[in-house]
């Protein structure tokens, strides 16, 4: 059966407030037959807030920026609808689109500021940086006559010099610290994908890992390229981590979800508010639909990813592993404003196949929504999956007669607790911020010849990170303002050093190959493969 149809609802993350939750949205751009004037056709209610900001504008004693009272007004109106109706400036559609195509125009350089030097900590694959060969440790001195050094320019402004339209020129001046001397190069621009599959490889020689990040235009085509690598390297199981990740498009869930369900399955459905519904089926274009399928979710796993969770639950396909997910079943669409601005608005709810919606109530306002999301951590249910609360008017059993639950997120199979036990909320930023990117560019930088030798596997299964380096790290986080000791933390400290390293050597792989080796989940999924399966 197919699922095409004229105007397709997506998913779609957009990142406004520090929450989060409150940037996970669902949406598609809508192309309306009729202009933005009849769509909004006159009434008695439009026309007085149209005429009151016109006497605001002409008649006001002082001059106003009405702009800003409409967006206040736009977004105070939203706000009452749900939590997930969102107005989008003008600002800040471009950055949004351009995340959810996949893809950006530049040059294809991992960028920071090194003592006021704009210098390459990565060159990425198959960009124009690459093939004209730009190397880590670079330092841009000149953009098009433009100097970088020396003057504190902020991110936006370098990048900015960097990006521009496809095919143009970039005249660039690097002076090469490894060899002493400066060079010249010419870069056309061209499209840099923006990855939303942060890694893949093999876990051991059955077990395929999989991790996305968000599900954006580009997405099911790098799933799919992962896939099937994974299929060619031996894969029998694949683990599926959505852990974190906000959502997207929604055709890109399906797709993907595709890949596990035989044809005919139901993957998810809408409906809007006179009742009308929207299935989606798998096809018989399926690649994994006999293997093992483990999927990863959490707190932070929304939308997008909840429809691919939730479409293997209900179809007994696969594994779901880890704590309870957000709870977004709202759908949006993206209508466009005249100004170049946008609102998403919520149009219809989704359903996972045994008809449960899993959208938390907002019946108490959006304040009451976020604090429940967050009470979930003072609440034990982090720590114990009984403290998970259920409501048996929302049970739903799948074909296989196992009971699932709606009214909040996806509940996992298996239940994987959250540990608090070990890390202090400093070394968790630490272990995560430019300070141990900047410690560890240092660190490469004084032996470019040498950790330019090396090759991933090598480097992920024998490279040894020394105690000296650990008491290195101390001194310089000392002159960087923190004050707190690594004592006690040294293994993981290790750790994330060699994966920092990994990261600016070879980039998000092997990051992630280093970073999981010990992670809770994925030993849960190891212990679930090797346990033998008890006959029904």
């Amino acid at each position: 059966m197919s699922k095409t149809k004229k105007n397709r609802v997506y998913l779609v993350p957009i990142f406004i407030a520090a929450a989060m939750a409150s940037g996970i949205y669902i949406g598609s751009k809508m192309r309306f037959a009729d202009t933005p004037d009849m769509f909004f056709a006159t009434n008695s209610g439009k026309d007085k807030l149209n005429r009151l900001i016109d006497y605001i504008d002409y008649e006001y004693v002082d001059d106003v920026n009405t702009d800003s009272i409409v967006e206040v007004t736009v977004n105070n109106i939203l706000s009452k609808l749900d939590p997930h109706s969102v107005y989008i400036p003008s600002t800040q559609t471009e950055q949004i689109a351009e995340s959810m195509k996949g893809e950006f125009v530049g040059v294809g350089i991992s960028i920071n500021m090194i003592n006021d030097s704009l210098t390459v900590v990565r060159t990425l694959e198959d960009t124009p940086a690459e093939e004209a060969g730009i190397l880590a440790g670079d330092r841009i001195l000149i953009a098009d006559k433009d100097t970088l050094f020396g003057k504190g320019y902020n991110r936006s402004y370098v990048i900015d010099k960097l990006r521009g339209e496809e095919g143009s020129p970039v005249k660039l001046e690097l002076y090469r610290k490894s060899s002493g001397k400066k060079l010249a190069v010419t870069l056309h621009r061209a499209p840099v994908p923006i990855k939303s599959v942060d890694a893949f490889f093999m876990i051991d020689n059955s077990i395929g890992y999989i991790k996305v990040n968000r599900f954006a235009e580009s997405t099911y085509k790098e799933f799919k390229t992962a896939l099937s690598l994974l299929k060619q390297n031996g894969a029998k199981a694949i683990t599926l981590d959505l852990r974190d990740n906000p959502g997207g498009y929604m055709e890109m869930a399906e797709q993907m979800a595709d890949e596990f369900l035989t044809k005919g399955k139901l993957i998810v459905f809408t409906r809007n508010k006179k009742g009308e519904e929207d299935k989606y089926y798998a096809t018989a274009k399926g690649e994994f639909e006999k293997g093992e399928v483990y999927v990863l979710i959490n707190e932070r796993t929304a939308s997008a990813s909840e429809i691919v969770a939730g479409a293997l639950q209900d179809n007994d396909k696969g594994t779901i592993i880890g704590r309870r997910s957000f709870g977004k079943g709202l759908v949006q669409k993206e209508m466009p404003l005249p100004d170049g601005s946008a609102v998403r608005l919520t149009v219809s709810r989704y359903y996972t196949p045994t008809g449960r919606s899993i959208q938390r109530s907002y019946e108490n306002g959006i304040k009451d929504y976020y604090d429940d999301f967050n009470d979930r951590y003072s609440n034990g249910e982090m720590q114990f999956a009984d403290s998970i609360k259920v409501s048996d008017s929302l049970k739903f059993k799948t074909p296989k007669g196992k009971i699932v639950y709606g009214g909040g997120g996806i509940i996992p199979d298996v239940f994987v607790p959250l540990d608090f036990s070990y890390r202090s909320e400093n070394l968790s930023n630490l272990l995560h911020s430019t300070t141990l990117s900047d410690f560890v560019f240092d660190l490469l930088d004084n032996k470019r010849t040498y950790y330019a030798s090396l090759k991933e596997n090598d480097f992920v299964s024998n490279y040894f990170v020394d105690d000296s380096m650990v008491n290195n790290l101390q001194n310089f986080i000392k002159e960087q303002g923190y004050n707190f000791s690594l004592l006690g933390y040294e293994t993981e400290v290790k750790q994330y050093i060699k994966a920092h390293m990994a990261q600016q050597l070879f980039g998000e792989n092997a990051y992630y190959r280093i970073v999981k080796q010990d992670d809770a989940m994925l030993q849960k999924v190891k212990e679930l493969y090797y346990t033998p399966k008890q006959e029904n």
